[in-house]
């Protein structure tokens, strides 16, 4: 019998902060949170992008996204190199790409283990239905 529709939607909410608490646990031993490591892959995966932009991708306000870069600019993971105009555009260090890099094979593990349980059958399926609502 399926669920209600509700309870669906909290079944999804409860899957993402598994993963959030699983990727900040993780990531600890890097010095890393998840959504850190979540900016530095959107900086490297979009070259170019405005600050607004990776804010978008990250889910963050415009504000919170320019904290959160500011923080990183201290402790060596991006720089900000100057934009068209007035624009200021943010990219990877050689310390942050590294760091990147293997959070990625970090957080990939979370991912692994978290999905395990389901077959390689059902985990396609899953990704089929989440591209049919557009995820």
């Amino acid at each position: 019998m399926t669920r209600p529709i509700g309870q669906i939607g909290l079944a999804v909410k409860r899957l993402q902060v598994r993963h959030l608490r699983a990727g900040d646990t993780a990531l600890a031993e890097l010095g890393i949170s998840l959504v850190q490591w979540d900016a530095l892959r959107h900086i490297a995966e979009n070259p170019g992008a405005s600050l607004h932009d990776l804010a978008r991708l990250t889910f963050q306000s415009d504000q919170a996204f320019g904290t959160l870069a500011t923080r990183m600019q201290e402790r060596g993971f991006i720089e900000r190199v100057a934009g068209p105009g007035r624009a200021v555009r943010l990219r990877l260090t050689p310390h942050g790409e590294r760091l990147r890099a293997e959070a990625a094979r970090i957080v990939e593990g979370v991912l692994a283990e978290s999905f395990a349980p389901l077959s390689p059958a059902e985990l396609a399926t899953f990704d089929g239905l989440l591209r049919k609502l557009g995820l």
